[in-house]
């Protein structure tokens, strides 16, 4: 059996090379045998492509017939043991099979390497996964009252009290502020050693992720991994985060001032606060992309149908994605106006779907940032409308024609979609719970985190891998 199909082979090789046609022919036909079936398949190919390729054009007939045998025999030996060929989440990362001649239109962050590549990418995840942390570790510093218990701030940082001595001076500077007067009168000395770690801890934590991102960052830079672009973008990123400590303590100072009111708490600026936050989400989302871009530089693509696919998704999750940074903003609003205390009941806001008092404040514009009914109705509106957005992008696209890696990332976007809104109002009938507060906040930063991944997934691979994609993956 076998040798009759060598035998086929070589006949066909002899047909083939006396009516192949000259290289600046327009049609080349290739053939190829599978399980004893013949499929043809043809591809137009422009004189132009040899003239730009002089290397890739056939000197002689012989050549040809000796390339030509080659593929016919490893075309019989492939599909004599291996019928189909079945995609995994193997592919989804490429970054061990980028060949360094093989990058045209393709431009690396890292080109020291695939060990530079490693190297790199876990430390800037290790860097995403701290600055999560730090704002984790933030929605607990507020939710516990903690964020005003230190009256003063330095860049660098200081010891924290470590006599009894040292604790009592502490203490008196809180009993100045407008919290002690207003809403802790009478705390006593452990309960403020509580508050006061909490926020201690907060700022040593941000100050430990510049020096573990500041360290590698130079010896990297001194092994050469490190190209200018994306030198470039870590020194903009790693100023953000200088800049992130300045925004932090210019909100806490709006806190430490007399409320215009005599009836009203002691808070921070909710613009100070949203300000904040983006900046956290914004240095996030530039070091858990860039990590992304190192150790996976080109996007999952076997075939052109997949990256067609793959541009439609990205079309419609760009927009989603930014419904989802919106919403988690303006959950900032809600938790500077301590809005989430406020119309604990769900789906109405009290006994009403609209409260009365949503634009009573004048300007109009200030009751979308300052009234508290108005913020908490534009959180539910917006969440609600994220919500059914990632639902109606797995809808829109559950038929096409897509890797299957982006397929299951946009079900697990779903999955997430509906734990965020299930926490948020679990939060808010329960009275905002320290516990249900802080789950609800890093499922925001969560969900960002699928959203940012699924559109690094579906952008468009370089010039170089689009020519080498069949035009469909072979599947079962």
């Amino acid at each position: 059996m076998i040798e009759n199909r060598l035998i086929s082979i070589v006949r066909k090789t002899k047909s083939f090379t006396k009516n192949f046609p000259s290289s600046n022919s327009w049609v080349w036909r290739t053939f190829s045998t599978v399980n004893g079936s013949s499929n043809e398949s043809s591809m137009l190919i422009q004189s132009r492509f040899y003239s730009s390729f002089p290397n890739l054009v056939p000197a002689t007939g012989s050549a040809i017939t000796r390339n030509f045998t080659i593929h016919k025999f490893r075309s019989f030996h492939h599909n004599s043991t291996k019928n189909f060929y079945k995609p995994s989440f193997r592919n989804f990362s490429t970054a061990a099979s980028i060949s360094v001649k093989n990058t045209e239109g393709l431009r690396l962050l890292v080109t020291a390497g695939p060990h530079a590549q490693k190297a790199v990418g876990i430390w800037l995840f290790v860097s995403a996964a701290w600055v999560f942390s730090m704002v984790v570790l933030g929605g607990v510093t507020r939710l516990t009252r903690s964020g005003l218990s230190m009256t003063d701030w330095k860049f660098t940082g200081s010891l924290p009290p470590l006599s009894d001595k040292e604790w009592l001076i502490e203490f008196e500077k809180y009993k100045q502020s407008p919290e002690y007067k207003r809403v802790n009168k009478g705390m006593s000395l452990a309960d403020f050693k509580f508050i006061y770690w909490m926020e201690y801890a907060h700022r040593m934590w941000g100050r430990a992720l510049g020096i573990m991102f500041a360290l590698p960052f130079s010896y990297f830079l001194r092994k050469g991994y490190i190209t200018p672009r994306l030198g470039l973008r870590l020194c903009g990123l790693f100023a953000l985060g200088a800049g992130q400590g300045l925004i932090g303590w210019w909100m806490v100072k709006s806190g430490l001032e007399e409320p215009a009111s005599d009836y009203s708490e002691p808070r921070v600026s909710p613009y100070r606060l949203a300000a904040h936050l983006t900046s956290a989400f914004a240095i996030y989302s530039g070091l858990f992309w860039t990590a992304l871009s190192v150790v996976m530089p080109e996007p999952p693509a076997e075939s052109l149908a997949w990256v067609r696919g793959a541009a439609r998704v990205k079309r419609l999750a760009l927009p989603v994605s930014i419904l989802v940074g919106v919403t988690a903003i303006s959950g900032a609003f809600v938790a500077g106006n301590d809005a989430g205390r406020a119309f604990n009941t769900f789906p109405k806001m009290g006994d009403t779907w609209i409260p009365d008092d949503i634009f009573s404040m004048k300007p109009l514009v200030r009751n979308f940032f300052e009234n508290t009914s108005t913020v908490q109705l534009d959180h539910r509106i917006l969440a609600t409308a994220t919500l059914f957005s990632i639902c109606g992008l797995w809808w829109v696209t559950r038929k096409l024609d897509i890797h299957p890696a982006i397929q299951s990332l946009i079900g697990s976007t779903v999955g997430m979609a509906a734990l965020q809104v299930t926490l948020g109002i679990s939060t808010l009938l329960s009275y905002v719970p320290v516990s249900l507060g802080t789950a609800h906040q890093a499922g925001a930063l969560t969900l960002f985190t699928l959203m940012i991944l699924l559109n690094h997934t579906v952008r468009r691979p370089s010039l170089s891998l689009l020519k080498t994609l069949p035009s469909v993956a072979k599947t079962a």
